[in-house]
């Protein structure tokens, strides 16, 4: 087992930046793949960026690519999702999963619980 949480969300405007962690806890972290989704209202679960077990790949949604940094640090079992120049179309729930790494999120293993992020116009 392996259990995650993810805190860093909030409340923030167009343009702004906030930075998501996800802290693991159990079964050895860096023996997955890292995934971050998101979930608006009345929308399904989309994928937004993923890391290998080590850091030193990384994927980007094209909707995020150039404006969000994914990373990890095995020593500290945490990932991050760093987010700059924030859209209102980058409301919801953002969630850290781990697993084997793919834009699909049945291919993970385990999820946290989310965090809200809001992004004001």
């Amino acid at each position: 087992q392996v259990q995650l949480v993810e805190s860093g969300g909030g409340l923030v405007q167009a343009g702004g930046s906030l930075r998501l962690s996800c802290a693991a806890s159990g079964r050895t972290f860096s023996g997955y793949a890292v995934g971050w989704f998101r979930q608006a209202p009345g929308k399904e679960r989309e994928y937004v960026a993923s890391v290998n077990w080590s850091g030193s790949s990384t994927v980007y949604a094209d909707s995020v690519k150039g404006r969000f940094t994914i990373s990890r640090d095995n020593a500290k079992n945490t990932a991050y999702l760093q987010m700059n120049s924030l859209k209102p179309e980058d409301t919801a729930v953002y969630y850290c999963a781990v697993g084997l790494g793919t834009r699909t999120p049945s291919s993970y293993d385990y999820w946290g619980q989310g965090t809200q992020v809001t992004v004001s116009p």
